[in-house]
């Protein structure tokens, strides 16, 4: 019992690590990617690939449907054959920059989560994407990694547990969905 009341007190604290000025600063960076009709990609490994997906489907939908004008947004872990044509045909660490060579213009924005912030495939798309003006937005846990260097924007949840970090960065990608929701943006 001691062990589920012990998790839950280190899951508020990953929550009350969360910087609420600087969700505040990403939902004005979407709303300005949602006014300029630019396009939002999102992106992560694993779990945070997991969040990628649920923050897409509720931006692109449930936002969009709110608001009555369309987010452009896309998580780039949703298309199988291409990821795994890029990671065969290339490398692993290929198959999000190989998508944003594809889609990105300068003035997009790219959104990535990782809860070690230094995983190479999100490292070379941010690199790539700081390099041809997109601005770029990281999510990462405690250990920061190469990605808090490299983002314009960037939230550290104080925590290296993977299942805590995840969840405030879902909690974080609720946060900016809802604001356009129920706030009226």
């Amino acid at each position: 019992m001691s062990y589920f009341q012990d998790y839950l007190n280190q899951q508020k604290a990953a929550y009350d690590s969360i910087p609420v000025e600087q969700v505040a600063r990403i939902a004005d960076l979407m709303k300005q990617c949602w006014q300029e009709d630019r396009q939002l990609f999102v992106f992560g490994n694993g779990g945070s690939a997991a969040n990628a997906s649920h923050f897409i489907t509720d931006l692109g939908k449930g936002a969009s449907d709110k608001l009555g004008k369309r987010f452009r947004c896309l998580s780039l872990n949703d298309n199988t054959a291409w990821l795994t044509a890029l990671g065969n045909d290339y490398s692993y660490d290929d198959v999000f920059v190989g998508q944003l060579q594809n889609y990105a213009r300068p003035g997009d924005l790219v959104l990535t989560m990782s809860v070690s912030g230094s995983s190479p495939n999100l490292v070379k798309a941010m690199d790539w994407a700081n390099q041809q003006g997109l601005t770029t937005v990281a999510l990462v846990g405690g250990k920061r990694g190469k990605l808090a260097d490299l983002a314009q924007e960037v939230i550290v949840i104080d925590s290296e547990h993977y299942g805590r970090v995840e969840d405030a960065h879902m909690t974080i990608c609720h946060m900016l969905c809802y604001t356009f929701m129920e706030q009226n943006v």
